[in-house]
Parts: C-alpha cells; structure tokens; sequence
C-alpha cells in the first residue's frame, strides 16, 4: 500500500550504499596497491611518484561520488516533498467562501496519497460544522425575530391610540409572555454554547438524588397540566458537573409533561442501563420523525415556526450535555403514545 514512499527510499539507499562500497574500494586498493619499502631500486623513483599523487586522486574521486550521492538524495527529497506543496496550496486557499475544495488525490496509494485522503476527511468535517453554526445562526436570528416584531407591534397598539385598562392588561400580559420567551430562548442557546464547549471539571455526581431533586421542582407543573409522576430511583454515580447534568435531567421531565395529554403519566427511572429514562404518555410521535426532535428549534409539531411551546432548545441541549459527559441519548415512540429517552452515561 506504500509502495511510491518505499520506492523513494530504497532508491536513496542504494545511492549511499553504491557510494560507501566505492569509497572502501579506493580506500583499500590505495593501502595495499603499492608499497615503495617492497619495489625494486629501478622503479624506486616511479614508485615514489605515484605515491606522491596517488592520496589525492582518491580524494577526490571519493568527494565527487559524495556530491553525486547527496545530489541524488536531495532531489529525491524535493521529488517526495512535491506532494506536499500541493497540499499547502490548497490549504492556503480554504476559506468561508470555498470549503468545497479538497485535496487532489492520486491513483498510488502511499503515505502523501493517505494523507491527502484524512486532510479531505477532515475539511468534510469542517464544512459540515461550519455549514451547521450557520444554519444555527439563521434559526436562532428568525427565532429572536419573531418575538421581537411581536413586541414591536404590541408597543405600536398601544401607542396607537388610548387604551382602557382591560386592553392595557392584555397588552401587558402578552408583552410579559413574549419578553419570558426571549429569555428562555436566551438562556437555552446560553446553556447550548456552555455544553458544546466541553466540561470545565468533573467530579463524582450522585444522578439519582439529583433527579430526585428534579422531580420534586416540577411536582406543581405536574399537578396543574394532570399528569402523574412515577419515579422509579437506584443509586448511580457519574462524573461530570451537577449543573449540567440537572438541566439534562429538567428538560427531560419538562417536555415530557409539557408534551403530555391530561390523565397521562410521567415515568422516571434512574439505573444502570441506561442511566436515565423518561417516558410519557402524549400524542403518538411517528418513528421517522423522532431524529428531527434532536435538531435546534424543532418542536413535536414539526414545523420550526411553531411557537406554542418552548424555544425548541430541550432536546438538542439534553443531547449536547450528554455527549460532553461522554455518553449518548436515543428516542423512540411510547407504547401507549408520546416519547421514550434514554440517556446512556459512563459509570464513575
């Protein structure tokens, strides 16, 4: 598989060793070629002559094979760095504007060949990331948006002429629910970022006290939209930040009653495998939807623009916050109706 990188080598080789066994040779037939002590007195003078220049001749015979030698492994280096230059060019041309362009890749398969092959790898990777914070971008700026023409043309009505103090009182409800959204999309897309970034520090968290503590906070929600909740907690341990891990936990519980029909009930589990798992019983979610409740701004009605509910956030901040603790979230439809998650964590 690495026959052109090999090929290169083995040339450079065979230089420098055809260059050693031509130097030993002239090294040693100059040692015992001729010896002035041994030769007869006629050609004691001729001896003494060639012995005179004989050194030199095989200096420089040996300096001239050193020369050729360094200049054939000098232009094999050049000829294997070529590749490599290519790869720089292009590399100097990425940008915002051109993340299509990839790296040339050629028919023999050798180590620049498998380097070009992970660097155009790695530039699909950065394009799709890129092209996902921009289409992140988008949404969150249409979500802001809408709000904020909300308030706009609430604060025009009244501005527009005198309203009584029913009229003020609705105007101002509905400017206090619009403002409350803002916040929660704001502090969603806050906690969105922190998850994404990583975990700062981890330490030994007790997951099953924490979504006790959970539960306990969303018992009033519970009772006023007629949902029951079923907890059901073991001991389990996971590193990571409490923080986080509690938002994991809310959101869930908070989707789960929010997407719930009256009557319904809210199970909770804490174990070993998964680690958490919250089931409901809302309106019948179809499989080939489910991946879609993952995405940014997605809600279970489908549709981006939907803004009965939340900021759309609870599912893609639960999955963000679990793959920073190293594990992972899966969904699928309830037997009786609504959404099974699990969250699947590494054991402390």
């Amino acid at each position: 598989m690495q026959m052109g990188s090999r090929r290169r080598t083995y040339v450079a080789l065979a230089v420098v060793a055809v260059t050693s066994f031509l130097a030993n040779r002239i090294f040693r037939s100059g040692h015992g070629a001729l010896s002035c002590a041994s030769a007869p007195a006629r050609t004691l003078n001729l001896c003494n002559g060639v012995s005179g220049y004989r050194p030199v001749v095989r200096w420089v015979i040996v300096g001239l094979l050193v020369i050729v030698a360094v200049a054939v492994v000098v232009g094999l280096a050049r000829w294997a760095l070529n590749p490599i230059r290519a790869f720089t060019a292009t590399v100097g041309r990425l940008g915002p504007q051109n993340l299509g362009e990839r790296v040339p890749v050629t028919h023999e398969y050798d180590e620049t060949t498998a380097l070009a092959v992970e660097l155009n790898r790695m530039m699909d990777r950065l394009a799709a990331g890129y092209e996902g914070q921009r289409s992140f971008a988008a949404n969150a700026s249409h979500e802001l948006r809408t709000p904020l023409a909300i308030q706009r043309a609430l604060i025009e009505v009244g501005m527009s002429a005198p309203l009584t103090r029913d009229q003020m009182e609705l105007l101002t409800r509905q400017l206090l629910e619009t403002n409350e959204r803002n916040e929660r999309l704001i502090e969603g897309l806050l906690v969105l970022s922190e998850s994404e970034r990583g975990l700062v520090g981890t330490t030994s968290q007790r997951l099953d006290e924490i979504t006790q503590s959970v539960v306990d906070r969303h018992l009033e929600l519970a009772e006023q939209a007629d949902v029951k909740l079923h907890v059901e907690l073991s001991p389990r341990t996971v590193m990571g930040e409490a923080v986080l891990l509690e938002r994991l936990v809310s959101n869930l519980v908070q989707n789960a009653i929010k997407y719930n029909r009256p009557g319904g009930c809210v199970a909770v589990r804490v174990g070993d495998t998964p680690a958490l798992r919250v089931t409901n019983t809302g309106t019948p979610v179809a499989a080939e939807g489910v991946p879609a409740l993952f995405e940014a701004f997605r809600r279970q009605s489908g549709t981006r623009i939907d803004h009965s509910g939340g900021a759309g956030l609870g599912l893609t901040i639960v999955r963000s916050i679990t793959q920073a603790h190293g594990g992972s979230v899966t969904a699928a439809p309830g037997t009786d109706g609504g959404l099974a998650v699990d969250v699947l964590l590494p054991s402390a």
